[in-house]
């Protein structure tokens, strides 16, 4: 017979569900254990979180560069304008319906939770820091598509492979038992039931929110090409919900330019636009993970401005430019400017990832919708040529 393959999404969420069921039975010598891993674990992703930035963004920017003209200059700054505008209309969200839903004692009864220690601990230092993996990245992205260079765009293609193979050989397949342990630790702790009250709270949120920002979205999309946003709305539902089944936006590439040179968008402008923001549009991302972030700093207690997510808005908007090429979406590209920026621990970052994959077929549904509109903006302003 063959064996039964759990995706991502399932294995998460019954590492969270054995989590919760265990820890309130299990020995603490053996949380212990998992307490050590984790630590390990965490210490790994520290590593490679500045190489996953170089490997990925660095063969992405190179290629951008070598398709340089207007076109391509229209499109990068329709996607990111639209992933800035959808963080800081998820921030501003959140500012306005989460403290209504979050406990104001949900930090001091976090704290007050019993933390065990694992038994011992390994440092492995990253090779250099996140800001110092971006600035290498887009100077070596930038210098190769300036001096054309084959050689060093083929090892950066290399590169990337083995980064790749990296997060899907190792690091994906340990993500369940590290979010095992992380939800071990908080049952024993006591936290378990303001982190899954937290969930369900901010799950609904974020998918009223996604639908708020396609309807707004083709709106504008219509106003400037002269089309009815509702009609293009529901010609993009196929893409919609195949990217829900494929969870990926590269996969649902077809669909996504079918559905759009149905809604009228040129086969050239279709054919260069939506491939492209399949890479590059990541508003759906944008929303998920300032949400999430946001809900965890509010409940911890931890201080946050305006002016501290507007700087990690921008940010994150090019640091997930190599997004889809990463194994386990926009947020493995994400964490180390959590870390960095927000001050995000390794706890943090596995509620992080655990909000995220809860969310991820919905999130990319919404990318890839987008990209629909931004063609038809592309193609508005191409035809007045």
């Amino acid at each position: 017979m063959k064996s039964i393959k759990l995706g991502l999404l399932p294995r998460i969420l019954l590492a969270i569900a054995l989590g919760v069921a265990t820890g309130f039975v299990m020995p603490d010598g053996v949380i212990r254990v998992f307490l050590t891993f984790n630590g390990i674990f965490n210490q790994l992703l520290g590593f490679a979180i500045p190489l996953i930035i170089v490997g990925m963004v660095i063969p992405a920017i190179s290629d951008l560069g070598r398709s340089a003209g207007r076109m391509l200059l229209l499109t990068v700054a329709l996607a990111y304008g639209a992933t800035l505008v959808a963080g800081t209309l998820s921030y501003l969200t959140g500012v306005l319906t989460f403290p209504s839903l979050i406990s104001s004692q949900a930090a001091e009864q976090i704290a007050e939770g019993v933390k065990l220690t694992p038994y011992f601990s390994l440092t492995i230092p990253p090779l250099m820091d996140v800001m110092t993996a971006l600035v290498v990245a887009f100077l070596l992205g930038l210098g190769i598509a300036y001096i054309k260079g084959d050689v060093l765009r083929r090892g950066a293609a290399e590169f990337k492979d083995i980064i790749s193979n990296f997060i899907e050989k190792i690091i994906i397949p340990l993500l369940p038992i590290y979010i095992y342990g992380i939800f071990l630790d908080m049952t024993a702790a006591g936290e378990v039931g303001q982190i899954l009250g937290l969930f369900i709270k901010i799950i609904g949120i974020i998918f009223a929110l996604h639908i708020v920002w396609l309807v707004g979205l083709y709106c504008v999309a219509g106003a400037i090409g002269g089309r009815n946003p509702l009609k293009m709305l529901s010609t993009m539902m196929p893409a919609y919900f195949t990217a829900l089944g494929t969870q990926s936006s590269a996969a649902t590439i077809p669909v996504t330019l079918k559905q759009a040179q149905k809604m009228g968008v040129s086969d050239d402008v279709a054919g260069f636009v939506i491939p492209l923001c399949a890479t590059i549009h990541l508003s759906g991302s944008m929303l998920k993970i300032v949400a999430c972030s946001l809900a965890l700093m509010m409940m911890q207690g931890m201080e946050y401005d305006f002016a501290l997510f507007a700087g990690f808005i921008a940010m994150l908007g090019v640091t997930m430019v190599a997004a889809p090429g990463v194994p386990g979406g926009a947020i493995m590209a994400a964490l180390g400017v959590l870390a960095s920026m927000l001050g995000f621990t390794a706890e943090d970052q596995a509620l992080m990832i655990s909000l995220y994959v809860a969310m991820d077929s919905f999130g990319t549904a919404c990318n890839v919708t987008g990209d629909g509109a931004l063609a038809i903006i592309v193609d508005k302003f191409n035809k007045k040529r």
